[in-house]
């Protein structure tokens, strides 16, 4: 009998392969697109009406857009499991 000799090459930390993984990237990106739209959705629906704009009002709107893009990149049916 013959046998192959198995190479097993060493995967590396976890969170690194995280980091550099096709759906971090993704993921990442579309957080980055939601909170510039919820920027522009706020300045649109609110902001050019308000001389002076709380800050505290973009981060939520911006917060909001980001979780909108996490969602969508990273629910179920966006990863094929519906």
């Amino acid at each position: 009998m013959q046998f192959k000799q198995l190479e097993i090459k060493p995967e590396g930390n976890r969170l690194k392969r995280a980091f550099t993984s096709a759906q971090f990237k993704r993921s990442v990106i579309a957080i980055i697109v939601g909170a510039i739209a919820g920027f522009g959705f706020f300045y649109l629906t609110e902001g050019q009406l308000m001389e002076s704009i709380p800050a505290a009002e973009i981060l939520k709107s911006m917060a909001l857009g980001g979780f909108f893009g996490f969602f969508i990149t990273n629910s179920p049916c966006a990863r094929g499991r519906c």
